[in-house]
This record gives C-alpha cells, structure tokens and sequence, in this order.
C-alpha cells in the first residue's frame, strides 16, 4: 500500500475534489467554484493529488482539465481487502457467541470476553 495516496486524501479538501471528479473531469476553475476555494488554493492541492497518481491533467488550450486516476484507489481497496477478512471472521464469531446465548437463555456478562 503507499501510504502517499493515504497522506494525499487526508486532507479535507483534496479528499473533496477527489470526490467532485469521480462524476467526471473538471478544470481548477470548476472545482475551486464548487468547493468555494480560490484557484491557486485549488492548484495547490490539485498538485499533491497529482504527485500522489490519484489525478490526471490534459491541457485543453488555457484549460487544465483534471481527471481522476483509478488504479491508486483500487490498490487501496486491494489493501483493505486484507482487513476485511479478518473482520469478518471476528463478526462471524460474534454472531456464533450471540447465537449461543440466545440458544442458551444466557444474557450477555458485561464481564465476560467475546
């Protein structure tokens, strides 16, 4: 996992625009409209985005035109794939010990470890 990609959508705003062009291009302009920033703020972050793979720019004459880049995020969702495992295994376990005390008649001992 490259953690760039974590330290890239950890800020509020960057992880903003990623979700802006996940419905499609957009240039500086558009996003600094929407999110309510001023466009060299945009840049700024647009830049890290960029740095990071998560984001592509095509110059369309005096336009940049962003786009977003999938393959970061899917190595990210490969990644937590490897938790989600192991949390399903521990709320399959849950669900058996809740399933038991139910069976059984048994409330659940605040004391007791699950």
């Amino acid at each position: 996992m490259n953690t760039t990609t974590l330290n890239a959508l950890a800020e509020p705003n960057r992880l903003q625009m990623i979700e802006l062009l996940r419905v499609g291009p957009l240039t500086v302009g558009e996003i600094a409209d929407r999110l309510c920033l001023r466009q060299p703020q945009v840049s700024k972050h647009l830049k890290i985005l960029s740095e990071a793979g998560l984001v592509e720019v095509r110059a369309d004459a005096n336009r940049r035109i962003y786009r977003l880049r999938t393959e970061p995020l899917m190595e990210m969702d490969e990644w937590l794939e490897s938790f989600r495992g192991m949390w399903e295994e521990r709320f399959d376990r849950l669900s058996d010990y809740l399933n038991h005390l139910k069976r059984s008649g048994s409330s659940l001992n605040p004391k007791e470890e699950i």
